[in-house]
C-alpha cells in the first residue's frame, strides 16, 4: 500500500495529523493507495511556504520562469505512459484516452503558458501629446487552485501553469478522488529544480483542505473547477473577502443536429461527444436535439453505433468505455436513469450497470445509455448527470430548438451541426453558452477564452484571460514636462 505525500516547500511531507484517506481504483473497486487527510495546519504550512517564495519568484525574468515551466513539461512528456497509466488507474478512464488526450494536454498547458509569458505585453494610451498612460500587470501573491476529478492532470495544470508563469506562487489541491498524477507532478517538479515553495500541492477532502484554502486570508485569489453547488459555496466565502475568483462549473450541454449536416461526420463525432471519458467531461453533449426529418434515421444509427462500443478494463487497448470514477457517482448516475423512466423516458440502449470479468468484476461500470421520449423541462433534461447518459429529442424549427436548448440553468458549451452558414452564425449568436462548436466538438485552441454563462461559472480561463486573472492591472500616468 503506497502512502502519498503533500508537496510543501519543495519537499514531500506527510500530513500533520498522520491521517490518510482510502484511494480506490474505479475499475476494480479496491483500495490501492492512501492519500493525506490534510487540514488547515497543512494548508497554512503551504501558504507560509508560498509567501516566502513569492518575492524571489516574481522577480525572476519571464524567460527564467519560462525555462522552469519548460523543464516541467519536458519531464512529464518523457513519462507520458507512466502518467497515463496512473491517470487511468485513478480515474477509470481508458489508458489509451489518457495517453492520447489527458497527459499530452497537460504537457501543452505548461508549454503554452511558458511561451505565452514570453510574448505577453501591456497597454499604453497616449493623451494627445500631454501625457502617456501605461499598464503594469503584477502578480497577486499566493493563489489557490482547486481542480476536479474528471480530467485530473489536464485541468490541474490548466490552472497552475498560468499562475506560475505570471509570477504567483500556488497552493493547489487536486481532487481527493484522483490524486495520483498530482503526486507524480510533485516528483517531477523536484527533479526539474522548481524553486522550493513556488508550487505547493496539498491533498485531502474538499470539506477540510479545500475549505481551509478558500478561508485563508493570505491567499489572494481562488480558481476552482467543479460542481455548481460547490462553486456557490466558494463564492459565498470568497466574495465577501474581495478576492479574485474564477469558477468553472457544471454544464448540461445541447448538441443540435440539423438535417443538412455532414451526416457521417456528425454521427461519429456525436458518439464521441456523448460518451468520451464515460460522459464525465463538462463539455459533453448530454442533450441531443435532432431535426424531425432525420430523427428516426439518426436514432437507429446512433443506437447501433453506441451499442457496439467496447466497455471494460481500461488497460485493454480496445476499450472505449471505462469505469466511472467512484461507487457513489455510479449510484447517482443509475438513480438518474431510474428517474428518467418515471418521467416517461424510454431506454433505447444501456441503462444498467455492466460487470466485466476477471480483475474488473467489482468495478464501477455503466453501459452507455440513450433515452428518448422525455419532456425538455423534466429533471433528467435539466440537471447535470455527468455520466454516460444522453437524451435524444426531435425538433421542428430553429425557434423551437433554441427554446429547448436555452431552457437549463447552465450555459457552458454547445455543438451545432449544419452546412447553412447563415443558420450557423444565427444559432451561435442566440445560444446561451460560453463556447459554441460548429460542425465539430472539443476542438480547442489554448489562446481562446474558456468558460460558461449562467450557472456554468464566473470568469474565463485560457489564453490571455488566464494571464489577466492571475495579475492585477496598475495604471501609471506620466505627464510631459
Amino acid at each position: 500500500m503506497e502512502f502519498l505525500k503533500n508537496y510543501i516547500n519543495g519537499e514531500l511531507v506527510a500530513p500533520s495529523s498522520g491521517r490518510y484517506i482510502d484511494n480506490y481504483e474505479p475499475a476494480t473497486g479496491k483500495v490501492y493507495s492512501q492519500i493525506p487527510d490534510s487540514d488547515e495546519v497543512d494548508v497554512q504550512s503551504a501558504v507560509e511556504s508560498a509567501k516566502n517564495a513569492f518575492e524571489s519568484w516574481k522577480n525572476l525574468s519571464n524567460e527564467q520562469r519560462h525555462d522552469h515551466l519548460i523543464n516541467v513539461s519536458r519531464l512529464i512528456e518523457q513519462r507520458i505512459d507512466e502518467f497515463a497509466l496512473a491517470e487511468s488507474k485513478d480515474n477509470g478512464k481508458p489508458f489509451k484516452l489518457a495517453q492520447r488526450v489527458d497527459i499530452p494536454r497537460a504537457v501543452s498547458n505548461f508549454k503554452f503558458y511558458a511561451t505565452a509569458i514570453m510574448n505577453w505585453g501591456s497597454e499604453s494610451h497616449n493623451m494627445s501629446g500631454k501625457a502617456i498612460n501605461y499598464t503594469l500587470r503584477q502578480p497577486l501573491g499566493p493563489v489557490g487552485c482547486i481542480s476536479p476529478w474528471n480530467l485530473p492532470l489536464y485541468l490541474f495544470s490548466w490552472k497552475i501553469a498560468p499562475a506560475l508563469a505570471t509570477g504567483n506562487t500556488v497552493i493547489a489541491k487536486p481532487s481527493e478522488i484522483t490524486p495520483y498524477t498530482a503526486y507524480l507532478l510533485s516528483k517531477v517538479c523536484m527533479e526539474a529544480g522548481l524553486p522550493a515553495g513556488v508550487l505547493n500541492i496539498v491533498h485531502g477532502l474538499g470539506t477540510k483542505a479545500g475549505e481551509a484554502i478558500i478561508q485563508n486570508n493570505q491567499i489572494k485569489a481562488i480558481s476552482f473547477t467543479g460542481g455548481t453547488k460547490t462553486g456557490a459555496h466558494i463564492a459565498s466565502v470568497v466574495a465577501p473577502k474581495f478576492k479574485k475568483l474564477s469558477l468553472e462549473l457544471g454544464g448540461k450541454n445541447p448538441n443540435i443536429i440539423f438535417a443538412d449536416c455532414n451526416y457521417e461526420l456528425m454521427l461519429k463525432t456525436t458518439v464521441n461527444s456523448s460518451f468520451s471519458n464515460q460522459g464525465q467531461i463538462c463539455l459533453c453533449g448530454s442533450r441531443i436535439f435532432v431535426e424531425s426529418s432525420i430523427y428516426e434515421k439518426f436514432k437507429k444509427d446512433f443506437v447501433a453505433a453506441v451499442s457496439k462500443m467496447a466497455i471494460g478494463d481500461p488497460n485493454e487497448p480496445k476499450t472505449q468505455i471505462g469505469a466511472v470514477v467512484s461507487k457513489p457517482h455510479m449510484e447517482k448516475i443509475l438513480s438518474y436513469i431510474e428517474l428518467a423512466k418515471t418521467e416517461g423516458g424510454k431506454v433505447l440502449t444501456g441503462g444498467e450497470r455492466f460487470f466485466p470479468q476477471d480483475r474488473c468484476a467489482e468495478g464501477y461500470f455503466i453501459k452507455p445509455t440513450i433515452i428518448e421520449g422525455l419532456d425538455y423541462m423534466c429533471r433528467t433534461n435539466q440537471e447535470e448527470i455527468f455520466g454516460p447518459v444522453v437524451t435524444i429529442t426531435p425538433f421542428h424549427s430553429e425557434d423551437e430548438v433554441l427554446k429547448m436548448a436555452n431552457s437549463t440553468e447552465y450555459g457552458l458549451a454547445c455543438s451545432i451541426w449544419t452546412e447553412n452558414i447563415t443558420r450557423a452564425h444565427k444559432m451561435a449568436e442566440n445560444i446561451e453558452s460560453g463556447i459554441v462548436w460548429i460542425n465539430c466538438w472539443l476542438l480547442r485552441d489554448l489562446r481562446t477564452p474558456f468558460g460558461g454563462v449562467k450557472n456554468s461559472g464566473v470568469g474565463r480561463e485560457g489564453g490571455s484571460e488566464a494571464l489577466d486573472f492571475f495579475t492585477e492591472p496598475k495604471n501609471v500616468c506620466i505627464q510631459y514636462g
